[in-house]
């Protein structure tokens, strides 16, 4: 145990209530100092009387400084409780899905702060976020072994985020063998999922919802998937009867595995292809006046940190509007944001400032988030970082 972090009067309120974050400011640092502390160091968190609220993990030279990984007056036995916790993520996926592909630990929605883990069968690629969970990590990948039993796990730490948390990005096989891509099919639609050098952990299953939901508006329609990745939009769509789809992204690698992708499920006809910046692509069809009947944005995050908001939504507004100068008069645009600083109301309001600059009027048809697998911690709004829109252009 690193040490015992008091906070100042009344700042145990948001604890109490079941928040898992403790910050800085919040902490009596006169009483007990965190530069006493290293990264990762396990704490004792107590209240301004000196009462025992709960474990975690500490950053000394972060604002969030303390994340929570147990509540109580008695110290976890780490091993066990991680053994309980990933018990309890399994259940739940067990009882969703009839076959092991999804996101099995959620970080901060399965009370394990700063731990993704997402399964491919046998196979699990994880990601330790934090120096807390990289102190934790032979403890958390034995718990993943005593539990699944896979085949092999592979730790895909080249996420930005842990340079923030002072740690090195690296790609490394932590356990067994893993392979260098998986099959993977979701609504009879098969792909081959690139586990070592795809995005993140290689599969968005956070979109399967929404994008089982978009097959309602594939009817005959000319797609435009943008930010298209492996083509989980486009050749779901296609194989709901859309009659050709579009498919955008500055990845070539991207593009040659959905053209693959494409052509294993007998769509290599009705897919084309282009490869570019996506709003230079969009600005250059909207002034040849190309339309389509669905355009579907799903960007990576552009608002990573709380600073970068102003930045991020200006540039979600610009995509918004080039997509929907796109659509065809009644055309549908299924437009999504994944990132966690944004909400739904921030959201909405971006979406009305892009249709109004796009002289464009919109009914509003359905709106999405992540799916089940992807558990939200209902005192943490972040955690519901997934919005989804989708929309009809009228004619008038």
């Amino acid at each position: 145990m690193g040490g015992v972090l008091r906070l100042k009067p009344r700042e145990d309120r948001r604890l109490r209530r079941g928040h898992l974050w403790v910050f800085s400011n919040e902490i009596d640092v006169d009483a007990t100092p965190l530069a006493t502390l290293q990264p990762g160091d396990l704490v004792e968190v107590r209240d301004a009387a000196d009462r025992t609220l709960g474990f975690g993990y500490a950053h000394p030279r972060a604002l969030l400084s303390v994340r929570l990984l147990a509540r109580g007056r008695r110290a976890p036995d780490l091993p066990q409780l991680l053994r309980r916790r990933l018990t309890q993520a399994l259940s739940l996926r067990e009882r969703l899905y009839p076959a092991p592909f999804y996101r099995l630990v959620h970080g901060e929605g399965d009370l394990l702060p700063g731990l993704v883990v997402d399964r491919y069968g046998d196979v699990l690629v994880a990601q330790l976020t934090t120096a807390g969970m990289e102190r934790l990590r032979p403890a958390v990948l034995a718990a993943l072994v005593d539990v699944l039993a896979p085949r092999g796990i592979l730790l895909r730490h080249d996420t930005p985020v842990r340079a923030l948390e002072g740690l090195p990005q690296t790609i490394e096989v932590a356990y067994g063998t893993v392979p260098d891509e998986v099959a993977l099919e979701e609504q009879g639609v098969r792909f081959l999922v690139p586990l070592w050098t795809g995005q993140k952990t290689g599969w968005f299953f956070d979109q399967r919802p929404n994008r089982l939901r978009a097959r309602a508006y594939a009817a005959d329609a000319r797609v435009l998937d943008v930010f298209a990745y492996l083509g989980g939009w486009s050749l779901g769509l296609l194989a709901a009867g859309a009659r050709e789809a579009v498919a955008v992204d500055s990845s070539a690698l991207a593009l040659e595995r959905l053209r693959a992708h494409a052509a294993m499920n007998g769509f290599a006809e009705r897919v084309r292809t282009v490869e570019g910046d996506a709003f230079d692509v969009l600005s250059r069809w909207r002034s040849t006046g190309e339309r389509f009947d669905v355009v579907v944005l799903d960007p990576p995050a552009f608002v990573k940190r709380k600073r970068d908001l102003p930045a991020g939504l200006q540039a979600y507004e610009r995509l918004l509007h080039l997509g929907l100068g796109l659509l065809a008069p009644g055309g549908v645009l299924i437009a999504s944001s994944c990132s966690g600083h944004v909400d739904r109301a921030a959201w909405d309001a971006v979406l009305r400032r892009a249709a109004l600059r796009a002289r464009r009027s919109l009914q509003i048809l359905e709106e999405g988030s992540q799916g089940p697998d992807h558990p939200v911690h209902p005192m943490i709004p972040e955690t519901r970082y997934l919005k989804v829109t989708f929309a009809r252009v009228l004619d008038g």
